[in-house]
């Protein structure tokens, strides 16, 4: 899934909490100017309108794009935008004043000094700011970058790249696809891959974006190109050389200074961005608490069952290949990892990719007794009720995870993948997802289970997630009247 270039001025969010600094500072000192004594949050009117003026200004920001390219627009385009900024804000400010009828009570002096005030510093800021990020382009730090290219142009793509990174990508490696250089370094940056091993090196290592740079004069990559596709990982196509990934979704943008024809899964806008990632919040706060709660009640009972750690930790695999730690309650037994070997042959998924059972041994309480009968306990209900995956919650709030995504893999899985597999790992993993509530349990084909994944990221917009918790609610209230 990538983004386009109109919504890159989302990594410049420091921009928009320097932009409500400033609007607060003149919001003060206009203040101050006009009464001369005491704090404006004092007074409940004006204590009211520094929020209100603050919420104005985020919805400006991100309705009009106010940092949009911030750092390519000169002096000149930077004060229109600013002052076009501010006659925004203003005109809903004294708008929302006259439709209170609190107009009378608001000194109109203050609201003068507050805009003259907010133009002068948020401008100065806006300006020192961009020279401060543009200092830091050329090594880069928002994102890591794979270049594909061919060795007689190598060079000057790696340096076109720095003098032109306003997205600010780190440059991880290089790919030499007309010829081995494996090994060696061009300007600085390492040569990971030849074109045969490129697509395996991105499904083996934490690459966000792959920009594909040919010289006029050399074939173009086709299959390469197809490869890098099938793994899901956001893919720049220099338009120099026009291909058609039929297929994929794609738009026309700019990264350094070349025009390139970015693909992949799906497109996103930045709304449908900060709209999931405030989702993710919310739902992350609430899912905190709510394991707090749950956590008084079922700790006790787990220790009691199997002593040790209530909480589970397990390195699974997220966003394009990034490793990270998922939080789950405890519901087996401490030796579970060590016993799983001896029990893949009863693997319902068939493959190393996956592990499913229907009755686990390592389940705390579940055990088979000498009639025959399978005897359930404490693991088996929090696993059923999907108690189990609360602590996960605040995996979602450090942004490793999302409510809803695709299923985080364990490394071992990943280890196993086909390229076409990747494609899993081009989203945040979720709490929840398409195939969590497609019947996961009915479920043994892992292809199958990629399908929905892929169909999940594909298709996704918001009002999918929505479909999906709702769907997730009915599962687990469904699970629970069967316990």
């Amino acid at each position: 899934m990538y983004r386009k270039e109109s919504e890159r001025w989302f990594k410049h969010k420091d921009f928009m909490l320097l932009d409500m600094v400033c609007l607060q500072l003149a919001f003060i000192l206009a203040y101050v100017f006009t009464e001369m004594s005491g704090s404006p949050y004092s007074t409940p009117l004006y204590r009211n309108m520094a929020i209100i003026v603050e919420l104005t200004d985020i919805i400006v920001i991100f309705m009009f794009d106010t940092f949009r390219n911030v750092l390519k627009r000169g002096h000149l385009r930077e004060l229109v935008i600013t002052l076009e900024h501010t006659a925004i804000v203003a005109a809903v400010f004294v708008g929302y004043l006259f439709a209170t009828k609190s107009g009378a009570s608001y000194s109109r002096m203050a609201v003068s000094n507050m805009f003259i005030i907010y133009v002068c510093v948020t401008f100065a800021v806006r300006e020192l700011g961009k020279r401060y990020l543009q200092k830091k382009m050329i090594n880069g730090e928002a994102g890591s970058l794979l270049i594909v290219t061919t060795s007689d142009i190598a060079e000057d793509v790696v340096q076109n790249i720095r003098e032109h990174n306003y997205a600010r990508y780190k440059i991880t490696g290089i790919v030499i696809i007309d010829k081995n250089m494996t090994g060696s370094t061009i300007s600085g940056v390492p040569v990971v891959a030849d074109e045969l091993s490129a697509p395996m090196y991105v499904c083996q290592n934490w690459i966000d974006e792959v920009m594909v740079i040919p010289s006029a004069e050399a074939e173009y990559p086709r299959e390469i190109i197809n490869k890098l596709v099938e793994t899901g990982v956001v893919l720049h196509i220099n338009l120099d050389k026009n291909y058609d990934t039929l297929g994929n979704k794609q738009i026309v943008q700019k990264v350094g200074g070349y025009t390139v024809l970015t693909a992949g899964q799906n497109t996103v806008s930045v709304r449908d961005i900060i709209l999931k990632r405030a989702m993710d919040i919310a739902g992350g706060i609430a899912g905190c608490l709510l394991t707090a709660v749950i956590f008084i009640f079922i700790a006790p009972v787990i220790f009691i069952s199997s002593p040790g750690p209530i909480f589970f930790t397990q390195e699974r695999v997220g966003k394009n290949g990034k490793k990270f730690k998922m939080y789950k309650f405890r519901s087996m037994y401490m030796d579970a990892e060590e016993r799983k070997a001896e029990l893949m042959k009863e693997n319902k998924m068939g493959d190393a990719r996956m592990f499913k059972m229907d009755f686990d041994p390592r389940v705390i309480g579940n055990r088979i007794l000498p009639d025959g009968t399978k005897k359930t306990g404490i693991g088996d209900f929090i696993r059923r009720t999907s108690l189990d995956e609360f602590p996960q919650f605040f995996n979602v709030l450090k942004g490793d995870m999302s409510i809803v995504g695709t299923r985080p893999p364990l490394v071992g899985e990943v280890s196993e993948y086909e390229i076409h597999h990747r494609a899993r790992l081009s989203v945040k993993p979720g709490i929840t997802g398409l195939w969590q509530v497609s019947g996961r349990s009915d479920i043994t084909d892992f292809e199958e289970v990629v399908k929905l994944d892929t169909q999940y990221i594909r298709e996704w917009s918001i009002g999918l997630d929505v479909k999906i918790l709702f769907m997730t609610v009915m599962v687990v209230l469904g699970k629970k009247g069967s316990v």
